[in-house]
């Protein structure tokens, strides 16, 4: 692993501290953007992995949109990034649903009986013409509609809602369950099972997802079970989106397949294709930097941190799997061998075990690894423990801005 010291700004941040560099994040933009432009694909950003909305402006000059899988996910989409708002719930609760109509662009539903339960408030709502201000308007039938409850919706929200059904190609290479969205019993898609071709009447695309953190040839596989199972059903689509999970911006990644995978189906279909990752547009672009609080021993050399686990990094523990840090090692590669621990009271609040070149100390910071996505979106004030603060780096100028500190009203406001 490089040396910590690649870092600049490490010494200047307070801890612990989710850092973003904008200079990888162009790097992985321009990546992407270079798929776009081979293929007519679109890539929109999947919020569930990377949602850090002040950085929306750059990402917004690249890609078209964004995809979002709940209410407030979708109003953020629409609110602060822009472009096409992609939707997709496992199922959309009544109480939501008129608001999610004033966000969407592409709303994807999970089963025939969703499609079946809202297909008239979609029609209904892609037939309204509501004032930006939010006020009465008139409908395609020259029918006066009601004033809304809901918040204004601007004026590019309001063309015609195109709509999917997610479909589950029951082909996936994910090893994890926890991650697998096409392992046994999903809820996740439509099986061919339980296609109802006969409901088609209204749909526009189909939305597969069943990748995470994998290369082409994964989508390879994924993409022959669905011309298989669902392909008749694709022609006269208008688009179908591949969903996520492609590390498209890794340096292994086979990106000269995924071009060829995709011209293929736009040929073979006629249609558009969308992939909406999360993690290929963040990956390697955050650092979390933490600090160390104390040095405990119980049979071994306990480093106690100033950032958890728990709280800050879930899929270490979820997943799992161990963060990499900047100047350390595997255990007994170097001299001095150390178990790291979170600052929360769960026992298993371990991130893991790491060999230093030379003894750390209270106060020593340390590096943690591609840290900006799902991370930020996924953690907790779980204990109490604050959430790290966030900021952004600019190699180019060396500018550093923390744009975010949490405090004791960020943990108080979620609670009654």
């Amino acid at each position: 692993m490089a040396p910590i010291s690649q870092f600049p700004f490490v010494e200047r941040v307070p801890t612990p501290c989710y850092v973003c560099d904008t200079g990888r994040l162009a790097a992985n933009l321009a990546v992407l953007d270079q798929v776009q432009r081979r293929t007519g694909a679109r890539i929109i950003l999947a919020f569930k992995g990377f949602a850090m909305w002040s950085l929306f402006p750059q990402i917004r000059a690249v890609l078209p949109g964004a995809s979002a899988s709940s209410l407030d996910e979708a109003r953020l989409a629409a609110e602060e990034f822009g472009g096409q708002v992609h939707v997709y719930c496992p199922a959309y609760r009544e109480e939501d649903f008129a608001e999610m109509l004033g966000y969407a662009d592409h709303l994807v539903f999970n089963s025939f009986n969703q499609w079946q339960h809202y297909k008239d408030q979609v029609a209904a709502h892609n037939r309204a013409i509501i004032t930006a201000d939010g006020g009465q308007g008139v409908s395609g039938h020259g029918v006066p509609q009601a004033r809304s409850s809901q918040p204004a919706v601007p004026r590019d929200r309001l063309r015609a809602i195109s709509c999917g059904v997610r479909v589950n190609p029951e082909y996936s290479e994910v090893e994890v369950d926890l991650y697998n969205p096409c392992g046994r019993y999903s809820r996740l898609g439509v099986t061919r099972a339980q296609f109802r071709p006969e409901l088609l009447d209204g749909i526009e695309g189909l939305h597969f997802h069943a990748l995470c953190e994998q290369n082409a040839d994964a989508l390879a596989g994924t993409l022959a079970s669905f011309n298989k199972k669902f392909g008749d059903f694709a022609h006269g689509m208008k688009w179908l989106n591949f969903g996520g999970g492609h590390h498209i911006t890794r340096d292994d990644y086979d990106r000269e397949l995924l071009c060829r995978l995709i011209d293929e189906t736009q040929q073979r279909y006629g249609l558009q294709v969308y992939l909406e990752p999360g993690e290929a547009i963040a990956l390697n672009t955050g650092v979390l930097v933490a600090r160390v609080l104390d040095i405990v021993e119980n049979e071994i050399s306990i480093a106690i941190l100033d950032t958890s686990a728990a709280c800050h990094m879930p899929d270490v523990l979820e997943m799992p799997y161990r963060p990499e840090i900047f100047g350390a090692g595997e255990p007994g590669r170097y001299p001095h061998t150390y178990r790291l621990g979170g600052l929360s009271c769960l026992a298993g609040d371990i991130i893991g075990d790491y060999s230093f070149p030379e003894p750390l100390v209270p106060g020593q910071r340390l590096v943690f690894g591609d840290m900006a996505h799902y991370t930020m979106v996924k953690n907790t004030t779980f204990n109490g423990v604050r959430l790290p603060n966030i900021a952004t780096y600019d190699p180019s100028t060396d500018h550093l801005a923390v744009i975010r500190r949490f405090g004791y009203q960020d943990y108080r406001s979620r609670l009654s």
